[in-house]
């Protein structure tokens, strides 16, 4: 390996382009407001750059992208989310845990009125937003867990409890890069590979600068596709509810591993497994909830997960075409309908994947879940930018590239955040168009177009 001397003499490129980076991404962290459109497309693209750089200049000596990729995460621990308020709410849950109350059944909204004693209740009503503020919790009870750990960080202000959760994301992406880098050896494929992930600046800001627990939900993941992999199913199980109770997003794939239990050659045996695991998962979720559990919560619960496919909107594609017709027919905004017609188009999509695609090796069974997942969010209503850390992490496994190319456009949607063009508080689809202009270019030409390359 090389040493600090040998990599100033070896590869002063390198090294040129890990320091420029991570001025970068001290500016990003904290000299940039979110209002500042032009200042937060050219630090995001340039980041880009170099970060290509650094892996394709270093070649692949692990230490030194290692090292890059845990100090670009820990320039950015004394630094407040600047592009995401949402963890303001995540510490309100934490701390409504460590009061001794139910997240899951007050809104904060509710609660600021008979309870304003809880710590830092004020900062933290009014930093979440009256969209959060109304609204049950949607987090999943280890997400939750986390958001406690969080709040225990020595300290009693905000900056300690998003240190104590920032460390946290850290150490899962550092468990990511492991069992990424695992799998990819025992596959046989490229094991740097991973660092395309790892040393993503979207990876970087989304999950260490804006909080966003997708990179636990993807740790646990990865590593239950490991322990799959190695034959240790019931492991996998396990792990995998872990992951379902950070973010629910894997539970649409559990169809897709049909066929990777059900040989050929031994069907009951292999159904017999399947209902094992999909049993351990189920139980494992319903233990880690039962701490939460009431009639109330699964009211509350219901209803907070059903205003996200039934209310919101947010950078959406084929569904913003679909409203646009509905609007044209019937002059009001039809999501009600559309809503309840795209997730069923997506279960039948998946359950196509599922049984008419053979996922009996790990390859095939990443790619189904690469594109299970992005039908899902092609036909959402809404994608928030760290909805796709999926598809970066998942396409490290397959031939498909496009979720790169996405993971760069993707910040054309904090520009409709902006308003840019527009009223402040809509989207200028222009700029939504532009961005699923390049990223369905990309996959067309990916997945219809292009020959796939064998991996």
């Amino acid at each position: 390996m090389l040493g600090l001397a040998n990599i100033i003499k070896y590869k002063p490129l390198t090294l040129l382009y890990i320091l420029l980076s991570s001025v970068l991404y001290f500016w990003f962290a904290y000299d940039l407001e979110r209002t500042e459109a032009v200042k937060l497309v050219l630090l995001y693209v340039v980041l880009f750059i170099f970060a290509f750089q650094i892996i394709k200049s270093t070649g692949f000596y692990f230490r030194i992208l290692v090292g890059a990729a845990i100090l670009f995460r820990f320039l950015f621990l004394l630094a407040l989310p600047n592009l995401s308020q949402d963890f303001y709410r995540f510490i309100w849950d934490g701390t409504m845990i460590l009061e001794g109350f139910n997240p899951y059944l007050y809104a904060p909204n509710t609660v600021i009125t008979w309870n304003p004693s809880i710590p830092l209740a004020t900062e933290l009503h009014g930093g979440m937003g009256e969209l959060s503020a109304q609204h049950f919790t949607n987090y999943p009870p280890i997400n939750q867990l986390c958001f406690v750990i969080g709040n225990l960080f020595p300290g009693k202000g905000i900056l300690s409890s998003v240190i104590g959760m920032r460390l946290l994301i850290i150490s899962a992406d550092i468990g990511t890069l492991y069992f990424g880098k695992k799998l990819l050896e025992v596959l046989k494929l490229p094991s740097n590979r991973i660092f395309w992930y790892i040393l993503n600046p979207f990876i970087i800001i989304e999950f260490t600068g804006n909080l966003h627990f997708e990179g636990v939900m993807l740790f646990f993941l990865i590593w239950s596709l490991y322990l799959l992999h190695s034959g240790k199913w019931k492991w996998a199980a396990l792990v995998f509810a872990c992951s379902v109770s950070v973010k629910l997003i894997p539970l649409m794939f559990l169809p897709l591993f049909f066929w990777w239990f059900v040989k050929k050659d031994k069907i009951m045996a292999g159904l017999k497994q399947l209902t094992l695991f999909y049993t351990i998962v189920c139980l494992s979720i319903v233990l880690l909830f039962s701490p939460f559990f009431s009639m109330a919560f699964i009211t509350n619960y219901a209803e907070t997960v059903g205003l996200w496919f039934g209310n919101f909107e947010f950078n959406a594609s084929i569904y913003y075409i679909l409203r646009e017709i509905g609007f044209s027919i019937t002059g009001y905004n039809e999501i009600q309908t559309i809503s309840k017609i795209l997730p069923v188009i997506t279960l039948l999509s998946i359950l196509g994947l599922a049984f008419l695609q053979q996922n009996n090796d790990f390859k095939t069974l990443a790619s189904s879940m690469l594109l299970a997942f992005t039908i899902y969010l092609f036909l959402s209503t809404t994608v928030h930018p760290w909805y796709i850390s999926t598809l970066v992490l998942l396409c490290m496994f397959t031939s498909y590239r496009f979720p790169l190319v996405w993971s760069l456009v993707i910040i054309l949607s904090y520009l409709a955040y902006l308003g840019i063009g527009t009223s402040e508080k809509s989207e200028n689809l222009w700029i939504i168009s532009l961005e699923y202009l390049l990223v369905y270019a990309a996959f067309l030409w990916e997945v219809v177009f292009k020959k796939k390359i064998t991996v």
